[in-house]
């Protein structure tokens, strides 16, 4: 799929721009939103879809899924497939880092996913990728409000779905926690071989 990449770079930096200005969640407030080159190539191979930027990760670095032990994860996962960063873009569910009042990490709460949710649309257009990959039931949950599927984390995890006239591959969150207690290593490991997959099956259609 060929893109103007010209256009491409300058409407991305004036939606990463519009997205640093956004001040419309309260809980978010002194928080900056996490959109940038830094999140990776504008022509990706896979579009990963995460919950929200870390307190120890993507807010202190900048990068999604960087500096912390849920990013180490993740690059052993994309190493895993024959991917890197250079090959791949990440944004998330909301672009802000959401925290408790004591200072740590929280999950989103629905109206700040709802405020997110146009950054999200418009970033999928733009980059317009064959195959999306959610990491976590908040991001999955999430492409039900681009285009409405029925696909659960559950029994979903780790195959190839078709949705949006794209491949979709929803997966668990790389973290520690959820690692430690509910879908194991060596099973996220294999679920990734389904990113693999749908990368490969979207270059042998000439897609990618």
């Amino acid at each position: 799929m060929k893109k103007d990449l010209r256009n491409l770079d300058e409407e991305f930096d004036r939606l990463a721009s519009a997205a640093t200005l956004c001040d419309v969640c309260p809980g978010m407030s002194g928080r900056s939103a996490v959109l940038s080159r830094f999140n990776g190539n504008l022509n990706p191979r896979a579009f990963f879809i995460a919950e929200a930027p870390g307190r120890q990760g993507a807010d202190r670095t900048r990068r999604p899924f960087y500096g912390d032990k849920s990013g180490e994860n993740f690059e052993r996962f994309l190493e895993s497939v024959g991917l890197n960063r250079e090959d791949i873009f990440i944004t998330n569910t909301v672009l802000c880092s959401p925290r408790s009042e004591t200072g740590a990490n929280r999950k989103p709460l629905i109206s700040e996913i709802r405020n997110c949710a146009d950054f999200l649309k418009h970033t999928l257009l733009l980059l317009n990728p064959e195959v999306v990959v959610t990491l976590g039931a908040v991001a999955l949950d999430a492409t039900r409000g681009l285009d409405p599927h029925e696909i659960k984390l559950k029994t979903g995890a780790g195959k190839v779905h078709h949705w949006n006239n794209r491949l979709l591959v929803p997966l668990y969150h790389p973290s520690p926690q959820v690692i430690a207690a509910t879908r194991n290593l060596e099973q996220q490991l294999a679920d990734f071989a389904a990113v693999g997959k749908a990368v490969a099956a979207t270059r042998l259609e000439g897609r990618g």
